[in-house]
């Protein structure tokens, strides 16, 4: 029989799978990677109980509570439960405390022969550990920075990294106007968790220096804690390099190529569907940053778009996106970074292509090594 535990870090950097009895809504606020929502109480009856609790009381309220999960609703959550234990023999359950719902749950569950411990404190304990975990680590944690104009590759050369985080993954998010994926983002407190764990497991390595991207203060719609983008805006900097035609060929690649996937595999049994989403993107991405393009820049931007989306359409070839990505780049992003560049001079470590920058970075005390690339 395995112990209720309050051993936090090993729930994480382990990747132990999670059983979250919250109810929906609370796991859509705020979870963890490993969590799986099998709620003991629905929304709507988690509200009932909670307004019998402020009007009648604790012990009217769980009687309620059992009320509404009896008979086979009971029985369903339960196989559920079982399903999930059964599956994951090394997991733990919490709700939002630990207190009566995950009891509840641990109870039930030892009544069909299951023994499964609990995360002591519950998600409010979990939760606590990552903030003041991200915070103290944050605080004595070396740092290079990847910067770069866009589309020089500056995420593939993190991904090649070993000793860095990939803050646009746990954004799922490019970082820029064009940066969303078909899917959604995680919530805010999804994010900031993602990168806690991260760099939970980066601090067990033996090289201590931290790689990260250069990035602003939001990543789409999710924002950097203070501390991490007060570390990327003092840590020195590697600088990228990439032709402009490598570039507009990655910038291709991604926003046109890839993200058309995604809305395909988003909508399988529906192409025109996935099709028009695709556009929609497109067309928006661009009209997001109106102002910033000024008027008549936008209006070139969105008739080469169109010129090149039904081409698109037509024929399947991606040929003529290049005008309004060599326009983007050239008269947008490129000026926009080298405004920014001046503006707030930094220390520059090395310049190179990702091969030059990769053997730089291989050769620093507590090297950072590159993992196949």
């Amino acid at each position: 029989m395995r112990a209720d535990t309050a051993d936090y870090r090993h729930l994480f950097l382990e990747d132990i799978p999670l059983l979250d009895v919250r109810a929906p809504v609370e796991f859509s606020h705020g979870a963890f990677p490993t969590a799986c929502n099998l709620p003991l109480l629905m929304d709507s009856e988690r509200e009932k109980v909670g307004t019998c609790y402020q009007q009648q009381g604790q012990e009217a309220a769980i009687s309620l509570g059992h009320s509404l999960v009896n008979g086979t609703v009971k029985a369903a959550r339960i196989e559920g439960w079982k399903a999930f234990a059964t599956q994951h023999p090394q997991g733990f359950l919490y709700c939002f405390r630990g207190g009566l719902r995950s009891q509840l749950v641990q109870q039930w569950l030892r009544d069909q022969g299951i023994d499964y411990p609990r995360v002591k404190g519950g998600y409010k304990a979990l939760r606590r550990f990552l903030i003041d975990s991200l915070e103290h680590g944050l605080a004595r944690q070396p740092a290079i920075v990847v910067a770069g104009l866009t589309g020089t590759g500056k995420t593939e050369l993190i991904q090649a990294l070993d000793n860095a985080i990939d803050l646009e993954q746990c954004a799922h998010h490019r970082g820029s106007s064009f940066g969303a994926h078909a899917r959604p983002q995680p919530s805010q407190i999804d994010f900031e968790n993602r990168v806690a764990i991260a760099l939970l497991k980066h601090q067990q390595k033996p090289a201590q220096t931290l790689l990260l991207e250069d990035e602003g203060r939001l990543i789409g719609r999710c924002a950097l804690p203070q501390s991490l983008l007060q570390l990327i805006r003092q840590a020195p900097i590697v600088w990228l390099e990439d032709s402009l035609a490598a570039r507009e060929q990655r910038i291709l690649d991604e926003y046109v190529s890839a993200m058309l996937l995604e809305y395909q595999q988003l909508y399988p049994d529906d192409p025109e569907l996935a099709y028009n989403h695709f556009a929609d993107y497109l067309r928006s991405s661009i009209t997001r940053i109106r102002k910033r393009l000024g008027g008549g820049l936008c209006q070139q931007l969105l008739d080469h778009l169109e010129e090149a989306l039904g081409e698109q359409r037509r024929n399947g070839s991606c040929h003529l996106h290049q005008q309004w990505i060599h326009l983007l780049l050239t008269h947008y992003y490129d000026p926009m970074y080298s405004y920014q560049s001046q503006q707030k001079p930094r220390q520059i470590l090395c310049r190179g292509d990702q091969q030059t920058l990769l053997g730089f970075l291989a050769g620093l005390p507590g090297s950072i090594s590159a993992s196949a690339y």
